[in-house]
């Protein structure tokens, strides 16, 4: 081709050097002395530099232990050590410092240069910024944690309000309506949890899944702000906002053409900490009747909701319709 064998070496260490140069991932080199103060940088391509924010002069010379900090793991550097005091080549995690104090999570495999005779002169590291991918295995990992959590729940709820049915029901009948309402409520509470990364979602929500088929002629006036609750908080205010909604169409303000319903909520704090106050004020309805036994819904506002929660329910019978005052602690 006329060109030595010199010649041809020094072409391919330029184009080694090239494709280092151009390479996405960051790249080190450091000697093979693995005890303090060594290894020492020997050398960093550009995409070393962008991933840190140190430039090369920086780093030139210095332990790849600068870029470590608190949030370290130990037991991953000494697996690190274990593999470089074996001369063998290692791949891992850890999270490292840049220039500007900010973590970042690196994927590194470090691989030993020998000589012939078998003697590591050098260590070679490539590194990859993995923080995004990270992050979302951790958020997959909270939210598989959080769905086990909820599903547990969730079938406890159902065995509970199965129980709760059969006793409140007279007939058959009833208990098949009663415990359907209950199940398909419960539902929508879930697909309003679920819409959310955080698995939250808000009081109003809650309420206008319930109210908004009946939203006619103005019957309805909902006002408060958005106040979001988490999932262990969303269930129960759901479960009592149905059994509310449901003695209004039944014996309260909706049943009767004339009636309205006024729901207003607001967060305030007080000697315990914050809370959400939400009021419903049924209007111009038939007067609301004492229960003559306690029923599902009685049941549930003044036991299974107030000990869940730790909330205080206040219900009054008066003239013109149920008022009922509730203060949910939160979070």
């Amino acid at each position: 081709m006329g060109r030595d064998e010199n010649g041809s070496g020094a072409v391919d260490l330029r184009l080694l050097r090239a494709a280092v140069e151009a390479s996405g991932e960051a790249i080190l080199i450091t000697s093979a002395d693995i005890e303090e103060p060594g290894p020492r940088i020997e050398y960093v391509n550009p995409a070393f530099t962008r991933l840190t924010g140190y430039e090369a002069g920086e780093v030139l010379g210095r332990s790849p232990r600068f870029l470590q900090g608190p949030e370290t793991e130990r037991a991953v550097l000494d697996q690190l050590r274990a593999a470089l005091e074996g001369g063998e080549s290692v791949q891992g995690e850890a999270v490292n410092y840049r220039k500007d104090g900010s973590t970042y999570v690196v994927e590194w495999l470090v691989t030993p240069v020998r000589e012939a005779d078998g003697r590591i002169t050098h260590w070679v590291s490539a590194q990859r910024d993995v923080t995004g991918r990270r992050a979302a295995e951790d958020r997959q990992a909270l939210m598989v944690r959080e769905l086990h959590h909820r599903v547990k729940n969730t079938l406890a709820t159902v065995q509970a309000v199965l129980n709760a049915t059969v006793r409140s029901s007279l007939t058959i009948p009833e208990f098949t309506r009663a415990l359907s309402g209950r199940i398909a409520s419960l539902a929508r509470t879930h697909a309003l949890i679920t819409e959310s990364t955080a698995q939250a979602t808000s009081f109003e929500s809650l309420l206008r899944a319930e109210l908004d088929p009946y939203d006619e002629r103005g019957r309805l006036a909902l006002s408060g702000p958005r106040v979001p609750l988490p999932s262990e908080l969303a269930v129960p205010v759901g479960m009592a906002l149905h059994e509310l909604t449901t003695n209004a169409l039944r014996h309260g303000s909706l049943a009767d053409p004339n009636g309205r319903l006024e729901v207003t909520w607001r967060v305030e704090e007080g000697p315990s900490g914050r809370g959400l106050r939400w009021d419903w004020n049924e209007h111009d309805g038939a007067p609301a009747a004492y229960p003559t036994r306690e029923g599902f819904g009685h049941r549930l506002l003044n036991k299974v909701f107030a000990v869940q929660t730790g909330a205080e329910v206040a219900v009054e019978f008066a003239s013109d319709g149920l008022r009922v005052s509730i203060r949910l602690p939160l979070p």
